[in-house]
Formats: C-alpha cells, structure tokens, sequence
C-alpha cells in the first residue's frame, strides 16, 4: 500500500509540474502577461504540493531569483535599446539596409534582407527593432521581385531570429549572455563551433527560402494582391554614408571583444571595492560578470558614438524614442524575469526532480543539455526564458556531467545559447507574433517557413555537437 502511495505521488507530483509549464505556455500564446501569470502558475504549482508554503515560497524564491536576473541583465536590456533606438532615429539603419540591397542588387531580394538583419542584431540592435527597420525594404524588394509576400516573415526571421542571435561568437544578444554568468564565459565562447553552426543555418535557409519561392514561381504565384499593413516605398535618397552609419555596430563588435580581455587583467578575480559609507567591502567574482561588463560597456560606447555621429537628428527625437526604448527594455526584461523566477520555483518542486531524472537518463551530457533547453525555451516561447529556467535549474548538472566527459565550458555555453534559439519560435513566441502583426500576415500564412527556419536553427544544434565529438575543435 505504501508503495502504490510512492508511486502515486511520484505521478502526481510530475502532473503537477507539467501542468504549470503548460499553462503558463498557454496564458502566453492567448497573449496574456507572464509577468503577471508566471507567478501565478508557479504558486499554483506550489499551493498543490505545500499550500503552507505558498507565502515563503514566493518572497524568499520567486521574487529573490527574479530580482537577481533584473540586477545582473537589466543593464543590457536597456542599453541594447536605447542603442537601437539611436540607430532607428540617426537613419542609420535605413542607409544599412539600402547600401545591402544596392551592394547585392535587388534581384537577390531575399539574400539582401537576410544580411540586413544579420548585419544589424550581430552589431547590437534589438530583434523587434529589426523587424520593423527591414520591413518596408522587404516589401518593396518583394513587390519588384514578384516574389509572395507571406515568403517575407521566414527571410526577416531568418536573418534575425537565428545564427546572429546565439550562434556567432560575441554577439551582443540576451541569449549569447546569460550562458557566461552560469559557466564563467565570454561570449566568445566556441567561436569555430558558432561559426560552423552559422554556415550550416544561412545555407540551409537560404536554400529552403529559394527553394519555396521557384516553388511559387513555377505555380505562377506573385507578390498578391489586397495585403494589410502594406508600408510606403521605403526611402533610398539623402541617407547617411553607409560606412559612417555601420561603424557604431563595429565599435560594439570591437570594443566588446576587447573590454572582455580587458576586463579580468583590470580587475582579477576578485573586486573588493570599500567606500566610507558602508559597514562591508562590495565583493564581486569578476569572472561571473566579465561577459555581461563587456556587453554593456560596448553597448554605451556604441549609443555615444551615434550621437556623436548623427548628434542632430538623434538629439532632436531623443527624448520621446528614449522613452519608448526604455518602456521596452522593462517590458522585455521583467518578462524573462518572472519565467527565471517561474523556472526556479518549479525546480524547487519534486515533480521537478522527476523531469531532472528522466532527462539525466540522456547518457552525453551536450545532447541532454540541448534537448533540455530547446524542451524549456519551446514551453515558455523564449529562448531568454527558456534558457534561464534550463541553467537556474540545472547548470551544476551540465558541469558536473561536462567534466567528467572532459568538456570544456566553453562548449556548454555554446550548444546552451544556441539550443535557445531554435524551438523558441514557436506560433506563441512573441517575436514571431510581433512580426506577423508588422507585416499583416497571419500564421495560416506565413508560420510555416517560420517553423522550417525554427527546425533547420535546432538541427544546427546536433550539427554542432556532432562535429565537436568529431573533431574535437571548438
């Protein structure tokens, strides 16, 4: 009798903690706020195993892992914005995006907005910022090109949702940080591996997406007509120099490579910093931190440079885009927060431990970490969340695991950013929704190439590990 209690408990605890994550991933795909609803999922999960427990639970976990990821990532939240909004409105980003398409031509439409978007998240600009700069060339190029317009979605996604977000070594984006405060990092880490998993998403993408449009061609389909959301001609003449536009995007590249070796020569291991006001010295393990100051610190100096650049124009509309930049730095990074807050509380739980013990059964320590984290990032629609949640939980297994298999961290922190990019985009990721509404297409239309860039950008995961395993570089 007491063994059939054991198991059913087992059972119960494990529906419970399933339970949560699939409400939470519905609440998030009706459009709901999950900073709002994080909580309550969590707590729900809670009050079923320990309803005593709900009050301690909340203070003590939830709010104390959420204010943690807002102290250590806020910072780049904000600065990314801000630097993105500074290009939005020096027209920096306009005379980006025409100088690729004059460089390539427009009869290579789809090649040329994938490169924009490369070109612009790699320096540092924010993937919704992305979606709406790109946008109105897109639909020009596409419109000329006689090419369907629900093609757009895949190639702007393409270009911005995937190799430049996690794979390419020292990209400045949220998913390429977080694995660094987890592993002792830089997010330079594995740069050969990165680069082999970049090649391998661009080819195969860009191959899928020609692949469909002579698909369409030879069934005589167009660009269509009766669209919603159709932009203006976007505007070629009087645009800025596009060597002065793109060299606030190579000062962050720069200056982030840099202030990462810069950093713990300066510092050491340890910072200990003591101010006549305070009862104890500040300590800080620089090593922890190292990738999140180069990031930040190459973010101001890019934000600086535009204005330096572009000081008219920027100065003139600073005030309102800043505003706006800043709603959507908190918006985005208390979001995150309330899902690492979510993931922490839910590994707290014994029907957690059921879930650990089932994937610990994945017998190579990168395979589990890259279904892991692709299983949490696909749940939740972030691949910020996901991966947080993943490494809140289960980080010191990866090491542990990793260590005894003689992988250096360095790989971890590579297959964990990537494994975060690619089932995140699922019909409830928020990026997805976002651009679908910028360009007037629904998911009938357009979330099929979505989701094929979604499955090439996983496959590149296990493409990377396999070529770790067989070559050993990284």
């Amino acid at each position: 009798m007491r063994q059939k209690l054991g198991v059913g408990r087992y059972v119960m605890s494990f529906l419970i903690a399933i339970a949560a994550l699939v409400f939470l991933m519905f609440v998030a795909y009706r459009g709901f706020s999950v900073i709002l609803f994080a909580p309550i999922a969590a707590l729900l999960a809670v009050l079923l195993t320990d309803p005593a427990a709900v009050p301690t639970v909340f203070t003590g976990l939830f709010m104390d892992k959420m204010v943690g990821f807002v102290k250590l990532y806020f910072p780049v939240f904000l600065l990314g914005a801000v630097f993105g909004k500074v290009i939005e409105l020096s027209g920096f980003s306009k005379s980006i995006v025409s100088a690729v398409i004059g460089l390539l031509g427009r009869g290579r439409a789809m090649l040329s907005i994938v490169l924009v978007g490369a070109i612009l998240t790699y320096g540092g600009v924010s993937l919704f910022v992305v979606v709406f700069a790109v946008y109105p060339f897109a639909a020009e190029m596409f419109r000329q090109g006689d090419i369907p317009k629900r093609l757009i979605p895949g190639t702007i996604a393409l270009g911005a949702f995937t190799f430049t977000m996690d794979s390419l070594p020292g990209t400045p984006q949220i998913q390429n940080i977080i694995p660094s405060a987890f592993f002792k990092t830089t997010t330079w880490a594995a740069p050969w591996l990165g680069l082999i998993g970049s090649a391998f998403i661009l080819s195969a993408g860009l191959a899928y997406l020609d692949w469909r449009r002579r698909r369409a061609a030879a069934n005589g389909e167009g660009y269509g007509s009766g669209h919603t959301q159709e932009p203006d001609a976007a505007i070629t003449g009087g645009l800025a120099n596009p060597i002065l536009a793109i060299s606030p995007l190579i000062v962050v590249g720069v200056m982030n490579k840099l202030l990462t070796s810069i950093i713990p020569s300066v510092f050491g291991t340890t910072d200990e910093v003591s101010l006549a006001g305070l009862e104890h010295p500040i300590v800080t393990q620089v090593p922890a931190v190292a990738a999140i100051w180069a990031v930040e610190g190459a973010l101001l100096l890019g934000i600086l440079s535009v204005i330096a650049l572009a000081f008219r124009p920027v100065s003139a509309r600073f005030a309102e885009g800043t505003k706006a930049a800043v709603a959507g730095s908190l918006l985005a990074s208390m979001n995150t927060a309330s899902e690492y807050g979510f993931g922490a509380v839910i590994a707290s739980l014994p029907g957690f431990l059921v879930i650990k013990d089932a994937l610990r059964a994945i017998p190579n320590p990168l395979v589990n970490e890259a279904v892991t984290v692709s299983a949490l990032a696909g749940i939740t629609g972030s691949a910020s969340g996901g991966l947080s949640i993943a490494l809140a939980a289960m980080s010191g297994q990866f090491i542990t695991a990793a260590d005894a298999a003689g992988i250096p961290l360095d790989v971890l922190h590579r297959v964990a950013a990537m494994a975060s990019g690619g089932m995140d985009t699922l019909p409830h990721n928020g990026a997805v929704i976002t651009l679908l509404a910028v360009t007037g297409l629904t998911h009938k239309q357009s979330y099929k190439d979505i989701f094929t860039i979604t499955c090439i950008k996983t496959a590149a995961v296990f493409v990377v590990i396999a070529v770790y395993y067989l070559t050993g570089i990284y």
